[in-house]
C-alpha cells in the first residue's frame, strides 16, 4: 500500500517474490490513472464493496478541482456538493507478484510492456523485506519512509510493512492436497509453456512429501481428469507417467477446466490439509466461458463452503495477465509468472509452503491519515484492491489471503501541512484466522519526525529498492512528474530511467541480491527500449 504524506511516503509491499487486449482490460478494471487527492483514499466509502472495484484516490468523479487535492467542494450537475473527501485507504492484501515477472519476460524480448499490465504493487511485492517478524501466527507492522528526492521539503515516501511469520520445518507443515489444472490448449505448444509446465510439475512431484496428494485435470477444447486425488507415497512415478503424457491440444475452455478442476479438489479433499487448485496456464481463453466471474461463480460453493482457494501461475510471451488476475482475486487465491526452470524451481521448491499454506485469510488494511497533518496523499497501485472504507471490519467482505515467509507493502506518497509535527497515519491490518477464522487487528503509526531522512544515501537499502521498484512501475505505465493529464500524480521526485539504472546497480551491490542485480538489467533494458 502506498500512500503520500505531506512530508512523508508511505509504503506497503509484498513479496513471495497480461492480457494485452483492450476488451479484456476494460472487462477487469481501470488501468493506470491519477492517484492523489487531498485525503481521500482508495476505497473511501462511496467506493467498492469489495474488490475488483477500486475506489479513487483522488475524488476522481467529483470533479478536476479535486484530483489535485485542493480543499474544495464541486458542484455536481443538479447543483448539489459532492461529498468532502475522507482520510482513509482501506484495500485488500495483495501478494501476486505476476506483473513483475511478464515485465521481465517482455523487456528480455526487447519490448516495452504494454502499460495496463504493470501493477506496482507487484513490482514491490517482488523484492525481499526487512521487517521484523511476528512470533505467533497473523502480522507485524512496521512504518517508517524518507523524504522523497528532489521534490519539495513536503513530499516524503512512507513505506508501511506487513510481515508473516515463515514456514515451520518442511515435516511440522500440514499435508497438502493439490489439484493442478493444466492447460494443454494448441498455444500452450510454443516453447516456455507446456513444456516449462510439465517440468515444473515434475520438480514438484519429487520435492513434494509422501503424506502431500496431487490430482491432475487437463483443458484444451475440454476437460479432462487425467489423475484423481492421489497420496504421494509409492506413487511418483506413476505421477511422472502422467505428466510426461501431457501433449498440447486445440482451443483454450479455461472456464471448463477451472470447473472440473475444483469438482476433483472438492472430491478429494482432505480434512485437516491444505486443499488448493493450482491453475497452470497462459490464460488465453477462447472456448466456452471466458470471464473470470462468470467461471468462479461456477465453483463458488467449493470456494466458500470448503475454503480451496485458487493459485495461479502464468507463462507463455502472450500472457492473459488480466484475467488469471481477476481469477485468483476472486478465487481467493494469489498469481505470479514464470519463463524459465530457476523461476520455477523458486516457485515450486523454494516457495512452496508459501504458495500452499495460509498464515491469514480476508486479510485487509486501512490507513488512517491525520486530517491536522496531512494534505494530500497517494496509495500507489492496488487499484483493483480496494475496499469501502466501511467493509474493513466486514469479515463477509473478501480480503486477501497470504502464506508464511510473505511480506506485504503498502507505499503512500504524502505532502505535509506547513510545519506539521504530529502523527502522519497509522496503519491497521485485520484478518481471520485461517482454521477458525477469529478475527484479529494489529496497527503501527509514524510521526512527521520520522520521515527526516533523505531516500538515497540515508535510508535503509531496502526501502530504497521498493521505492526503485515502485518509480520504475510508474515510469513503465507513463507516468512522470511533468503534471499533463496523461501522468497526472507520478511520485515526486521520480528519476529517470538511466538514473534508476544506476541506483539500482549501486543497491544491488550493497545488498548483494540477485533480484535486485536483475531489477537494474531490467531498468536499462526499457531505457534502450524507449529510445
Amino acid at each position: 500500500m502506498v500512500a503520500l504524506l505531506a512530508g512523508g511516503l508511505l509504503l506497503l509491499t509484498g513479496c513471495s517474490g497480461a492480457d494485452t487486449s483492450d476488451a479484456s482490460r476494460k472487462a477487469d478494471g481501470p488501468g493506470p490513472g491519477s492517484a492523489f487527492g487531498d485525503g481521500s483514499g482508495a476505497g473511501s466509502g462511496s467506493g467498492s464493496g469489495g474488490r475488483g472495484a477500486a475506489g479513487s484516490a483522488d475524488g476522481t468523479g467529483q470533479g478536476e478541482g479535486q484530483r489535485d487535492g485542493e480543499q474544495k467542494r464541486d458542484v455536481g450537475p443538479e447543483g448539489e456538493f459532492a461529498p468532502e473527501p475522507d482520510y482513509l485507504s482501506t484495500f485488500a492484501l495483495d501478494v501476486d507478484t505476476a506483473s513483475y515477472g511478464y515485465a521481465l519476460r517482455t523487456l528480455g524480448e526487447g519490448r516495452l510492456p504494454d502499460p495496463g499490465t504493470v501493477r506496482p504493487e507487484e513490482f514491490v511485492n517482488s523484492f525481499r523485506q526487512d521487517y521484523e517478524r511476528p512470533e505467533g501466527d497473523g502480522f507485524s507492522v512496521t512504518v517508517d519512509g524518507a523524504a522523497a528526492p528532489g521534490a519539495d521539503d513536503d513530499w516524503s515516501l512512507v513505506r508501511v510493512g506487513l510481515a508473516t511469520r515463515l514456514a515451520d520445518h518442511e515435516g511440522e507443515r500440514p499435508p497438502a492436497a493439490l489439484t493442478f489444472v493444466i492447460d494443454t490448449s494448441g498455444s500452450m505448444a510454443e516453447p516456455g509453456r507446456l513444456d516449462l509446465v510439465k517440468e515444473s510439475l515434475g520438480i514438484l512431484t519429487d520435492e513434494l512429501r509422501g503424506d502431500d496428494s496431487i490430482a491432475l485435470v487437463t483443458f484444451s477444447g475440454r476437460a479432462e481428469t487425467r489423475l484423481p486425488m492421489t497420496r504421494i507415497g509409492d506413487s511418483r512415478s506413476r505421477i511422472h507417467d502422467v505428466i510426461e503424457e501431457l501433449e498440447p491440444a486445440d482451443s483454450t475452455n479455461l472456464g471448463a477446466g477451472v470447473e472440473n478442476g475444483y469438482a476433483e479438489a472438492v472430491d478429494g479433499r482432505r480434512s485437516g490439509a491444505t486443499n488448493r487448485v493450482v491453475l497452470l496456464s497462459d490464460a488465453l481463453a477462447n472456448t466456452g466461458e471466458t470471464e473470470a466471474d462468470a467461471i468462479l461463480e461456477r465453483i463458488a460453493q467449493a470456494r466458500t463452503e470448503h475454503g480451496i482457494t485458487l493459485f495461479g501461475v502464468g507463462v507463455g510471451s502472450d500472457y492473459g495477465d488480466a484475467l488469471m488476475e481477476r481469477l485468483a482475486d476472486r478465487g481467493d487465491g494469489h498469481t505470479t509468472y514464470v519463463s524459465d526452470r530457476e523461476q520455477a524451481r523458486k516457485v515450486f521448491v523454494d516457495q512452496l509452503p508459501m504458495n500452499v499454506e495460509l498464515r491469514a485469510r480476508d486479510a485487509k488494511a486501512q490507513v488512517a491519515f491525520d486530517r491536522d497533518t496531512v494534505e494530500r496523499f497517494r496509495l500507489i497501485g492496488y487499484e483493483n484492491r480496494a475496499v469501502a472504507d466501511e467493509d474493513f471490519r466486514d469479515d463477509r467482505v473478501d480480503g486477501g489471503e497470504v502464506g508464511p515467509g510473505h511480506t506485504v507493502t503498502a507505499l503512500y506518497a504524502v505532502r505535509l501541512r506547513p510545519g506539521a509535527s504530529g502523527e502522519v497515519a497509522k496503519a491497521t491490518v485485520r484478518w481471520l484466522d485461517p482454521g477458525t477464522r477469529a478475527p484479529h487487528e494489529r496497527s503501527g503509526s509514524i510521526r512527521a519526525s520520522a520521515v527526516d531522512t533523505r531516500l538515497w544515501g540515508d535510508a535503509k537499502p531496502r526501502l530504497q529498492v521498493t521505492a526503485v521498484a515502485a518509480y520504475f512501475a510508474l515510469a513503465l505505465r507513463g507516468e512522470s512528474p511533468d503534471g499533463d493529464t496523461e501522468s497526472h500524480g507520478a511520485l515526486p521526485g521520480a528519476p529517470g530511467l538511466g538514473e534508476l539504472e544506476k541506483r539500482a546497480r549501486t543497491l544491488a551491490a550493497s545488498t548483494e541480491d540477485g533480484s535486485v542485480k536483475e531489477l537494474a538489467e531490467a531498468i536499462g533494458q526499457a531505457s534502450r527500449a524507449s529510445g
